[in-house]
C-alpha cells in the first residue's frame, strides 16, 4: 500500500488531519464546559453527562468522516499512481481482500460512521472498475521476487521465535537468504559463535553486498565484538557510501570502541543524508560529548528532543549551544531554529 500512503502525502491529508483533530478536540472541550454549566444551573449530573457524551461523540464522528473521505481519496489516487508506474492495479485489490478477510465483525454489524476507514467492501467496489479497465498484467520479475523474499526473510528472522526459523531453514540450505535467516536466528538464541560463522559464510558468498556487510556489523556489535563490528561497517560504508543507515551503524560501532579519534565524522556523514532521525542525533550528541565538544553535543541533543516534540528538554540545550557557538555560525543558526520552533509551539498552547 505504498502508493496509498504516497497519495496521503501528495494530497496534503496529514496537515489537514492535524487541523481536523484540533477542531474535534476543541468541540469536545466545549461539550465538557457546557456540561459543567448544566450541572451548575440545574444540579442534574445525568443530563450533563449526556450532553458531554453527545458532543464528544459528534465531534469524533465528524473527524472520522474526514478521515474516511481522505482514505477513499488516497485509494483512488494510489491506484492511478500504480498504473502510471506500470504496476497492475489488481495488486491493490488483492491487499484489500486480505484486509477484508481479517475484519473481526461481520460487515453488516459494523457502524460505518464509527470507522476511520471506509468499509472494505466499499473500497473494493470503488476500485474494481478502474482495475478491470486497466490492461496491465502482472509479469514475474525474478529480481523483484528475490528482494521481496530477502526482505521478508530478514524481517521474519528478527520477529519470529528463533526456533521457528531454525526449523524452517535447514542447515543444508546454502543459499544467501537461508544463511541470513539462520545467522539472525542463531544470534537471537543466542549462539554468537555459530551466528558469526554463518555470517562469515554469507559475506564470502556475496562479498560486494553492502547490506550483508551491515548485518554482519550489527551482529558483531550486539555480540560486543566492537572492533570487528567497525571493520564490517566500514566495508559496508565503502560499498554503499550514500546509505545513511549504514553510516549510522558505523557511528554506533565507533561509539562503543575505545578509540575516540574523529568520532563524530561517520555520524555527521549520516546526518547529511538523513537529518531527521532522532536516534541518529542522539548518537551524534553522545559522540560529540565523548570528543569533548560540549556545545555541539548540546546542539544535537536539542535537535533530537525537538524531533520528538519535547520542547521542555530541547529549549535549554539549544540556548546553551547558541551561547557557546559563534554568532551567525551554522551551529548557532541550527540552535536558533530549535529555539524559534519551541517558542512557536509554546505560543500555540
Amino acid at each position: 500500500m505504498i502508493a496509498h500512503e504516497v497519495a496521503h502525502i501528495t494530497g496534503g491529508h496529514i496537515i489537514r488531519r492535524q487541523a481536523n483533530m484540533k477542531n474535534a478536540s476543541t468541540a469536545a472541550a466545549l461539550g465538557l464546559l457546557l456540561s459543567g454549566a448544566v450541572v451548575a444551573a440545574t444540579g442534574n449530573g445525568e443530563a450533563a453527562a449526556g450532553i458531554a457524551m453527545g458532543v464528544t461523540g459528534s465531534a469524533q464522528r465528524v473527524l472520522f468522516g474526514h478521515t474516511r473521505a481522505e482514505e477513499a481519496s488516497a485509494d483512488q489516487a494510489g491506484i492511478r499512481y500504480m498504473a502510471r508506474a506500470g504496476v497492475p492495479p489488481q495488486a491493490m485489490l488483492d491487499v484489500l481482500e486480505m484486509f477484508r478477510g481479517q475484519e473481526v465483525l461481520s460487515e453488516s454489524r459494523q457502524d460505518p460512521y464509527a470507522r476511520t476507514h471506509p468499509l472494505t467492501r466499499e473500497r473494493l467496489r470503488a476500485l474494481k472498475g478502474y482495475a478491470a479497465a486497466s490492461k496491465l498484467t502482472a509479469n514475474p520479475d525474478p529480481e523483484a521476487n528475490y528482494w521481496y523474499a530477502r526482505a521478508r526473510g530478514k524481517l521474519e528472522a528478527f520477529i519470529r521465535p528463533p526456533a521457528y526459523t531454525l526449523r524452517r531453514v535447514p542447515a543444508s540450505d546454502g543459499s544467501d537468504i537461508a544463511l541470513m535467516r539462520r545467522a539472525v536466528a542463531l544470534h537471537r538464541v543466542p549462539k554468537p559463535k555459530e551466528a558469526m560463522a554463518t555470517m562469515a559464510r554469507l559475506v564470502a558468498l556475496r562479498p560486494n553486498d553492502p547490506y550483508y556487510a551491515e548485518l554482519q556489523g550489527q551482529i558483531l556489535l550486539e555480540s560486543r565484538q566492537f572492533d570487528a563490528a567497525v571493520t564490517a561497517y566500514r566495508r559496508a560504508a565503502q560499498l554503499a557510501p550514500n546509505e545513511a543507515q549504514i553510516q549510522t551503524g558505523l557511528g554506533r560501532a565507533l561509539l562503543a570502541t575505545t578509540n575516540k579519534a574523529n568520532l563524530p565524522a561517520a555520524l555527521e556523514a549520516a546526518r547529511a543524508r538523513d537529518g531527521y532521525d532522532p536516534n541518529l542525533l542522539r548518537h551524534l550528541a553522545s559522540a560529540y560529548a565523548q570528543s569533548g565538544q560540549d556545545a555541539m553535543a548540546a546542539l544535537n541533543a536539542s535537535e533530537a528532543h525537538i524531533m520528538r516534540g519535547d520542547c521542555k528538554a530541547a529549549m535549554p540545550l539549544a540556548q546553551r549551544a547558541a551561547a557557546a557557538l559563534g554568532h551567525g555560525s551554522v551551529g548557532w543558526n541550527r540552535a536558533q531554529d530549535v529555539v524559534n520552533a519551541c517558542e512557536t509551539a509554546l505560543k500555540r498552547r
